[in-house]
């Protein structure tokens, strides 16, 4: 796609429920030679709206009805040749991993001059991340810590059946001791999504229960 991409007008879903930004964003990828193939207000209908017009790339607000990371989530799962680029007012690292594990390649603050974003955007199409560089450092930092959730990642390969990202992250909220429910709310899934991760999980590694699946995850780790 990197070679296309820097030739031919790039495709762009924009979500966002505030209208004015949408018409701001509208403008400026317009003006940088992108088309804007659909628009949306809350979740679920960027969702549909991906699925019936195949953008290559999804600009997605974080804080819109439904959850931007709920979105990425799903159109990264349904489409997964297609970029997911968050744009919110959040520089919080919370929102900034969440959007990431739920398959965003890009998470652009809304303070960014909006003359700047059909090059950050032609640089996720052409296969580069679009992170503003003191959320870059922020990143360096976490990966150098040993949280669970990036740790677990370094053993994938030993583990037999391969996880989805979405099982990893499940996988590492049980071994840290998490609730149905509180793993929910981390990874913003309902309960009843979790529970699903955790039967394919469990089904995968071949083990009777969660508990086994922790045991698992821990042997191998430590092995």
């Amino acid at each position: 796609m990197s070679a296309e991409a820097a030739t031919r007008e790039l495709r762009v879903l924009i979500a966002d429920d505030h209208a004015p930004t949408r018409d701001d964003v509208r403008r400026a990828l317009t003006e940088g030679g992108m088309i804007v193939c659909a628009e949306a207000a809350h979740a679920a209908h960027a969702v549909q709206q991906a699925l019936e017009t195949k953008p290559d790339i999804c600009l997605l607000d974080l804080r819109m009805p439904g959850g931007g990371v709920a979105a990425a989530w799903e159109i990264a799962a349904r489409m997964p040749t297609t970029k997911i680029v968050m744009l919110t007012v959040s520089d919080e690292d919370g929102d900034l991993f969440s959007a990431l594990r739920a398959g965003a390649v890009g998470y652009l603050v809304k303070d960014l001059d909006l003359r700047l974003l059909p090059r950050a955007l032609r640089d996720v199409a052409e296969g580069r991340a679009a992170i503003p560089r003191t959320l870059v450092a922020r990143m360096v930092k976490q990966f150098h810590t040993n949280e669970p959730r990036f740790r677990t990642t370094a053993v994938q390969t030993n583990l037999g059946p391969r996880l989805t990202s979405r099982e990893w992250d499940v996988l590492a909220g049980l071994a840290e001791g998490l609730s149905t429910r509180e793993i929910a709310k981390r990874l913003q899934l309902k309960p009843s999504g979790v529970r699903a991760h955790i039967s394919a999980v469990v089904q995968k590694l071949g083990v009777g229960s969660r508990q086994e699946a922790v045991d698992f995850l821990r042997h191998t780790t430590n092995a």
